[in-house]
């Protein structure tokens, strides 16, 4: 672990100027200080996963799907509101039967751009992660890709909707086939923010007190994990780096490799979104913006920070809100069942 913070403080201290050189607090942002910043792009692309409109159609409709439940009553949609940022704003979401997760279900904007799956990493992708939720016995509780593709394969429509999508393929209507269609679908949830046209160019795009929050952010040390497109989800990091963490009866990536050095370890979560994204952390047990702030502050970096700096961070994580795409989220007509044949 030692050898964990020091890697982790020498990244810092890469992206970070030296304490002699910390920018200044009020005016202008230094172009040299968004070096590690990007505007979200608007398509995830994936090397290994195609795109193209028979998939992402297949996916949106795969996405809302409440077939792929056990009880037919939870799709995709119902822990990762399209319309509510990716979210239901839960500590952690009610799945069959009215069970309850371990872990809060974090947005599903942005995710697909993300190099690390769940907050422990057991997936690569969104291809690969959209699987688990469909066969967890807590979540949709399908017994074993059979009976969701058994499912699926009753419904006339999907049989021609998997057929357009993987014309190559001589049996379509497979786990992993609707696992790649949903991941087409999510490779387009991007919400463009007045933060990425800041990044652009435009510099009237932030208000000043927004600035000054970027520059507070900055100089306490958080893009040392939050930098990038998506502010986040490129690294693993220990919560409670810098002083341990009250709460840890989850030990996060520990419990997938057993590995000493990744006891608490979770993945560094994007920003995007966060205003509209509460509660917050692996577990949802933060409800305020204000405080999740401050405990960051406190944990990862040991540097208290001012009411002030705190109010000012938080003003600039608000710009980093971004529309909704309303087009593409709305919800397809859902195709019926087979009707039982007359007697």
């Amino acid at each position: 672990m030692q050898l964990f913070r020091f890697i982790v403080l020498v990244l810092t201290a890469a992206l970070l100027p030296s304490c002699s050189s910390q920018p200044p607090l009020q005016g202008e942002v230094d172009p040299d200080l968004l070096l590690n910043f990007r505007p979200a792009p608007a398509v995830m692309e994936s090397g290994k996963h195609s795109i193209t409109e028979a998939k992402i159609s297949l996916g949106r409709m795969l996405f809302y799907e409440t077939r792929l439940s056990k009880d037919q009553n939870i799709s995709c949609n119902s822990c990762h509101d399209l319309a509510n940022y990716g979210v239901d704003n839960l500590p952690v979401s009610q799945g069959h039967r009215g069970q309850k997760g371990r872990r809060n279900a974090p947005a599903v904007y942005h995710a697909a751009g993300h190099t690390i799956q769940f907050w422990d990493g057991r997936a690569a992708d969104v291809e690969e992660q959209a699987k688990g939720p469909i066969l967890n016995p807590v979540e949709m509780a399908m017994t074993n890709s059979g009976e969701a593709e058994q499912a699926l394969r009753s419904i006339p429509v999907y049989a021609r909707a998997f057929t357009k999508a993987f014309p190559g393929d001589k049996q379509p209507v497979t786990m992993e086939n609707a696992a790649r269609a949903i991941g087409a679908f999510e490779r387009k949830l991007v919400t463009r923010s007045r933060w990425d046209r800041f990044l652009e160019g435009d510099t009237a795009a932030l208000t000043g007190e927004e600035k000054t929050g970027f520059i507070a952010f900055y100089r306490a040390g958080c893009p040392s994990c939050h930098n990038g497109p998506y502010l986040g989800g490129r690294l693993y990091q220990k919560l409670g780096l810098v002083k341990a963490w009250p709460k840890q009866d989850d030990q996060g990536r520990f419990e997938i490799t057993r590995q000493e050095h990744d006891r608490m370890v979770f993945k560094a979560a994007s920003l995007r979104n966060v205003e509209k994204t509460a509660p917050y952390f692996h577990d949802g047990s933060v409800e305020s913006l204000d405080q999740a702030v401050r405990l960051m502050a406190e944990h990862q970096v040991e540097r208290p920070l001012t009411e002030s700096e705190t109010r000012m961070i938080v003003a600039w994580l608000k710009s980093l809100t971004g529309e909704l795409p309303l087009d593409y989220i709305r919800p397809p007509a859902m195709p019926g069942a087979k009707q039982p044949a007359s007697e």
